[in-house]
Order: structure tokens, then C-alpha cells, then sequence
């Protein structure tokens, strides 16, 4: 009886019987694989291209970032428009890579129970923002959204916003010395107009300042979460930071309240 040319040398019923040479050859598989998935990260400067007019966040929306966090917000929003004809219709242009370049974490994700946020920047007035967290069927009757009355209530108690500025510094977030120096003083500059802004907006383009809850006798959480809410989405001039992007994309027909 003819043996099978398999039989002759290395037969896969061989590689399948032994463990101990299959866990080997598919370690070995995997690394080569792996190697070549990250060796060429190593020989250029930034995975992600930067568009002009993104910078770090404020003290004040990390602040406000920080409890959006806390509050498990971004368990019902994401903050991440996919290039659906659908999602760019109703939510703006689909979301830049460079315009999470400075989150740690990231909001993205595609599971909404609330509409995406990536572009709620100016959409609607700091009254309605309040109005919203405060009561949120108010202004959206069908909203299953729990009331953050609260938010309006607490004196913004930041600690030394320095060592939140430093820890994401340490981690790539280009923050100067005379942002961290300035972090607590900038966050009263920032929520009391007439404190004085100082330098805020040249160290942060397109900071908005202003009293973000209408009491501008102090500093509440209100202030710091409506900050961060209100600039989402509006520093990067979409139209000229994607043009090959944007004449493949869905044209926009109008924005949709959520």
C-alpha cells in the first residue's frame, strides 16, 4: 500500500497531536505577527496627525470633564461620530482623530441611550444645558435621563487642578509650566468674567469665558460640567482639517435635536 507524501515528512496530524510543538509554532506565529503591527510605530513621530486649533483642555473643563466622568455619563453618550450618512446627518461631521488626541481616557464607543455629544459645543444655550441636567424631561419630554439638580448646588471643589495638569503632561498632553502654575487661579478667570481673564484665551484659543450656571457669585460643578459641554466639538475647523475626508463623506442636511 502507497504512503501518503504527507506521511514521508511533517504531516499536520503530527503538529495537531503534539501540544507542546503547536503551542510553540503559534507563539511563534504571533510574535512575528505582533512585530510587524508595532515595529513600524517605532520609526515615525505620532500616530495621529494634528489639526490647527486643538489644544488641551482648560482647568475648567477638566474639571468639568472629570465629573462628567464620575457621574458614569459617558455610559449613555459616547463622543464619537461614525462616517454614517445617518449619524452625520443628525449628530455634524464625523469625529478626527486629533480631536481625542488629548483624552485620557477616550470617550468613544457606538452604544447610546442619549444622543452622541461629540459636537454639542454651541448647539444649545447654558440655560437650556441647566435646564436639562436640573429636570431633563423640561426640554426633552421622552428623556430617561436621571436630574443632576445637584450639580447647581456644590461649590466646585477642584483640589490643585496643578497635579491633574502634571499627571497628563507626564503622559503627552502639552500643557506648559504657566498653564499648570496658573491651573486653580485660571478656573476663576475662566467661570467670573469679571475677574479678569488674563492671558487664558491666548494660552487657550477659543476658551469661552464666562458664568456657565447664571450665578456669578461662585463657582459651582454646574459651571465646570456646562464649560466642558460647550466646547465639544468647536475648536477644529472640520471643513479644513479633513477636505479628502469631508468629499467622501455624507453631506451634512442640518442638525437634529436629539
Amino acid at each position: 500500500m502507497a504512503t501518503h507524501p504527507a506521511e514521508k515528512g511533517f504531516s499536520h496530524k503530527k503538529l495537531e497531536r503534539n501540544v507542546t510543538l503547536l503551542g510553540a509554532l503559534a507563539l511563534a506565529v504571533v510574535t512575528i505577527g505582533g512585530i510587524v503591527e508595532i515595529a513600524p510605530l517605532f520609526w515615525i513621530d505620532n500616530t495621529v496627525e494634528k489639526v490647527v486649533g486643538m489644544r488641551p483642555y482648560t482647568p475648567l473643563e477638566l474639571a468639568g470633564r472629570n465629573i462628567y466622568m464620575r457621574e458614569g455619563c459617558y455610559t449613555c453618550h459616547s463622543q464619537m461620530i461614525r462616517p454614517f450618512r445617518d449619524e452625520v446627518e443628525r449628530y455634524g461631521h464625523y469625529s478626527l482623530a486629533a480631536e481625542s488626541m488629548y483624552d485620557h481616557p477616550f470617550q468613544w464607543g457606538s452604544k447610546r441611550t442619549g444622543p452622541d455629544l461629540a459636537r454639542v459645543g454651541g448647539r444649545y444655550s447654558d440655560e437650556w444645558h441647566k435646564a436639562h441636567l436640573i429636570d431633563p424631561r423640561s426640554v426633552v419630554p421622552e428623556s430617561i435621563m436621571p436630574p443632576y439638580a445637584f450639580l447647581a448646588d456644590r461649590d466646585l471643589e477642584p483640589g490643585d487642578m496643578a497635579n491633574d495638569l502634571t499627571a497628563l503632561y507626564r503622559v503627552g498632553v502639552p500643557y506648559t509650566k504657566a498653564d499648570i502654575a496658573k491651573a486653580n487661579d485660571d478656573i476663576q478667570a475662566q467661570a467670573n468674567p469679571d475677574a479678569g481673564a488674563g492671558d487664558l484665551q491666548t494660552r487657550y484659543p477659543k476658551a469661552q469665558v464666562r458664568d456657565f450656571d447664571g450665578d456669578p457669585s461662585r463657582v459651582t460643578e454646574m459651571d465646570a460640567l456646562v464649560a466642558y459641554l460647550q466646547m465639544l466639538g468647536t475648536l477644529v475647523d472640520v471643513e479644513k482639517a479633513a477636505p479628502q475626508e469631508q468629499a467622501h463623506a455624507p453631506a451634512p442636511a442640518g442638525a437634529k435635536a436629539p
